[in-house]
């Protein structure tokens, strides 16, 4: 399929094809030999080709099946030459579509540069959201459906293919050698501090992706391909239905969009190990930046240190400076050693020779720190029995504070903020989280905002009041006045002690 490319005519079979490529852009399917003389010069060929050469360029791209020929049979000739240079009439085949085309995105890939757009998260959502509202509508159109999952799918795809051609640029990035310090310390600094904009409320736009991908599919995901079938009106081919080949490749789509945002199997996102990414190549790029700053502070490197120490051995006048030059320059003094004594000296004449005596016991951190060993008493094993059973008594007596604070939040059905008339500290605490969280969900179609704590074991449900009440909480802290909430708290692990829906009922009769 790619024959063209190389080869001595290389140049003049990629004219030819982006000849034609530029007629079927114009909806032109079929050009003859002046027609692709024509296309020729608008494609930038201007070397004179005679007709032998373009023939015979012709004649191999249609035996390499990029181009089809046929006699047209419908035009009235005035003469055989005309005859001869009209009748004739050539156009693309599948295989030359498809070749021009792949020519086109190597070279799209080559050109390109990648890019972190969190704007396309959003992009993504917003579609999301549409097609969750479209698909509540029995009378929405069906070419409406369609086109906003083509959008979405468009999205999808422009986030693949940006995101690792960006990922492969930073890995150039960070193995680049041989540039100008001064633009490379830049264009680094410039990537972290590109890195660290996009990873801001990464998480956040992530998790909205996952929870718009959860309504859509609350509403069918099967409906709405078969609605977006409908409206993609395709047309009629000879041979099997296309519809189902359409539909196993909408399938295939999706199933990359949950791979992305919210897998089947549990597993992690893969915009969470973007997350990673990012993180991880900033932390790189920040070293890469310190050992070029390091680099540039040192007026000499070690081989330069040795090239001139070599330099001052070769001009020393004689032995003995070569030996002060070694000591100065590697430190190795005399051997520290010799002072060292037997443990009883007066059994050892003085007069004796080195070899004559007897062996002195050396210490192995004289080499290294200057000093000899010194054997004391081994120290004691630390009891740390007391430590653990304190570290335990703690955990007991934090998880029963969780329990209680639970179990005075827990309301078995909906109640009024105001119902909450006074907490301790840590039910308040616990109260104002869950409250952040679930004014920070997005509500339902009901007008309910949902949310749980991080482990799941308690969940919340939160709706407006309606009648513009003021709640009003009290701590030992102080007072919290806002607005009276009607929420509903359920934990999984609360105690067995009373909800407060049933205190607050005991309280009013």
């Amino acid at each position: 399929m790619f024959r063209f490319t190389t080869g001595e005519r290389a140049d003049l079979y990629g004219a030819i094809l982006s000849a034609f490529g530029a007629a079927n852009e114009r909806l032109e399917t079929a050009l003859v030999l002046d027609d692709i003389r024509g296309r020729l010069r608008t494609t930038g060929w201007l070397d004179a080709i005679s007709d032998e050469d373009l023939h015979g360029a012709l004649k191999a791209l249609r035996e390499w099946g990029l181009l089809d020929v046929v006699q047209n049979h419908a035009e009235n000739y005035r003469t055989a030459e005309e005859y001869e240079r009209r009748n004739l009439q050539y156009s693309l085949t599948r295989r030359g579509e498809a070749a021009l085309a792949g020519v086109r995105h190597a070279l799209e890939v080559l050109t390109s540069t990648g890019a972190l757009q969190t704007a396309v998260l959003e992009a993504i959502t917003d579609r999301l959201d549409e097609l969750y509202v479209l698909l509540g509508e029995p009378t929405s159109a069906d070419r409406r459906i369609f086109s906003t999952l083509q959008e979405l799918e468009g999205h999808l795809e422009a986030l693949l293919d940006n995101t690792k051609a960006f990922n492969g640029e930073l890995q150039r990035l960070l193995r680049a050698e041989g540039a100008d310090l001064g633009v490379f310390r830049e264009v680094k600094a410039a990537t972290v501090a590109y890195l660290q904009e996009f990873l801001v409320n990464l998480e956040q736009r992530g998790h909205g992706v996952a929870s718009a991908v959860a309504r859509v599919e609350e509403r069918g995901v099967a409906v709405l391909h078969e609605r977006a079938l409908r409206g993609a009106e395709l047309p009629p081919v000879a041979g099997e239905d296309a519809g189902p080949i359409w539909l196993e490749r909408r399938r295939a789509r999706w199933a990359g969009l949950r791979a992305w945002f919210l897998p089947e199997d549990g597993t992690r996102p893969r915009a969470d190990q973007l997350h990673d990414v990012a993180r991880r190549a900033i932390v790189a790029l920040l070293q890469v930046l310190d050992r070029i700053t390091e680099s540039r502070r040192r007026s000499s490197s070690a081989a330069q240190d040795f090239r001139e120490l070599a330099r001052w051995f070769a001009a020393a006048p004689g032995d003995e400076d070569l030996h002060r030059l070694w000591t100065l320059a590697f430190g190795l003094g005399p051997a520290r050693h010799a002072h060292l004594s037997h443990a009883d000296p007066e059994l050892v004449p003085s007069s004796g020779t080195w070899a004559q005596a007897p062996p002195v016991e050396v210490s192995a951190l004289l080499r290294t720190s200057g000093r000899t060993e010194r054997f004391t008493r081994t120290g004691k094993v630390r009891d740390v029995a007391s430590v653990k059973a304190e570290r335990a008594r703690r955990a007991r007596q934090e998880r029963a504070e969780l329990q209680r604070a639970w179990g005075a939040l827990r309301t078995d059905g909906p109640v009024r903020l105001s119902d909450f008339a006074e907490l301790d500290d840590a039910a308040f605490e616990r109260l104002l989280d869950l409250l952040g969280r679930a004014l920070s969900a997005r509500p339902d179609t009901s007008g309910a905002r949902r949310a749980g704590t991080a482990d799941g074991q308690v969940e919340i449900t939160l709706t407006e009041g309606g009648d513009g009440g003021t709640a009003r909480l009290r701590t030992s802290k102080g007072v919290l006045a806002g607005p009276d909430y009607v929420v509903s708290i359920t934990a999984a692990g609360a105690s067995e002690s009373p909800s407060r829906r049933a205190v607050h009922r005991e309280a009013t009769g």
